[in-house]
């Protein structure tokens, strides 16, 4: 027998999950990008943990039907190409198709859409909820249009990964300094239970800011040469 096997597609997913996703702010990026795409004005992000607990992003864009939702965590499904000639000719943020099923790998994922009755479509809301790669949940539901995707324990399943994500504080600051713009709110979920808190429009909310850069010493002026009276 042959020592050269096609890797199951949970494994598959993982290790592309290694390429995407490096940290919270990875996923953030993915899906904000994916919101701009689908026409979002509106975009909310909340965040607990740095990201590590929790990321929920929910936009106002065109949202899905139940069959797109579903074909949309297929690796490289996507609606932005059909065909090697739409490549000289993309116009938007992502095309690949590698980022919803990689986040949902290494995560506990649910998400909440309904496709806008502009797209002319007039199906209910869509509930899919997907646990380390493997789908658990699917059901319609009375949902508002656009989409909303919460994603949880990010690298539960990966404990090696998990390890080297930074300090909650640090992971936060990459986020917020990554995501700065109009039409954009991020909140984080205060400690011990507390009300949520903004940190959109610059970094708060006991963010640390950047370290400055120390000012070098100032440099003394050159001696004086001394001059010595001379007699006549």
């Amino acid at each position: 027998m042959g020592r050269i096997h096609v890797l199951p597609e949970h494994v598959a997913n993982k290790i592309a999950a290694g390429e995407v996703v490096e940290r919270p702010a990875s996923v953030v990026k993915e899906l904000l990008e994916n919101a701009l795409d689908a026409g979002a004005t509106r975009i909310k992000i909340n965040i607990e943990a740095g990201g590590k607990k929790l990321i929920q992003i929910t936009d106002n864009g065109c949202g899905m039907v139940r069959d797109d939702a579903m074909l949309a965590f297929e690796r490289h499904a996507t609606s932005k190409i059909k065909d090697a000639e739409d490549l000289l000719s993309v116009a938007t943020l992502g095309f690949r198709g590698e980022a919803l099923p990689s986040i949902a790998s290494v995560s506990r994922l649910r998400l909440e859409t309904r496709a806008a009755e502009s797209t002319g479509e007039t199906s209910a809301g869509t509930i899919l909820e997907i646990n380390g790669g493997r789908m658990a949940r699917v059901e319609e539901a009375g949902l508002p249009e656009g989409t909303s995707i919460t994603v949880r324990d990010l690298f539960f399943n990966i404990p090696a990964r998990k390890k080297f994500l930074k300090a909650e504080s640090t992971e936060l600051s990459h986020i917020v300094i990554n995501n700065e713009h109009d039409g954009i709110e991020i909140r984080r979920a205060a400690k011990n239970g507390g009300p949520v808190e903004g940190v959109s429009g610059g970094i708060s909310g006991g963010i640390p800011e950047p370290p400055k850069a120390a000012k070098p010493p100032r440099a003394l002026p050159p001696p004086k040469a001394k001059v010595e009276p001379t007699e006549n």
